[in-house]
């Protein structure tokens, strides 16, 4: 499984909450850097940062792959649509959490979100 980070580094302890909720180890986490113009519109900036992921069409299509969303919500909005139209479904995603009491401050994993069965769900309600 590829890990995308585009967020904090991803800690050894934080790779091995991973492994446990996915019962295997990350193969290859790629960390994307994810600095953005605040200034210039975001979707070039996204499709732009895109073309720097060294993966193939059919690594896009094929590989699993598990995506840690930038914190910023309209870069992971257009994130998300982007992803989506190279995958062809949305990816699941790590969400994480401060960890209470500690400083300075850290965060664990808190969950895997699987966005494509959430999808797949909602449909039902149309």
């Amino acid at each position: 499984m590829i890990l995308l980070n585009f967020s904090h580094p991803i800690t050894p302890t934080q790779l091995d909450q991973l492994s446990a909720l996915l019962d295997q180890a990350p193969t290859r986490v790629i960390d994307v850097k994810t600095h953005f113009d605040e200034q210039q519109p975001f979707v070039p900036q996204v499709s732009a940062m895109m073309e720097e992921i060294p993966l193939t069409t059919g690594q896009w299509q094929g590989e699993p792959i598990l995506v840690v969303l930038p914190a910023l919500n309209f870069i992971a909005g257009v994130l998300l649509a982007e992803l989506h139209g190279r995958m062809g479904y949305f990816p699941p995603v790590v969400r994480t959490r401060p960890i209470p009491n500690v400083l300075p401050r850290q965060f664990e994993v808190a969950e895997i979100l699987d966005l494509q069965s959430v999808r797949e769900n909602a449909r039902k309600a149309r």
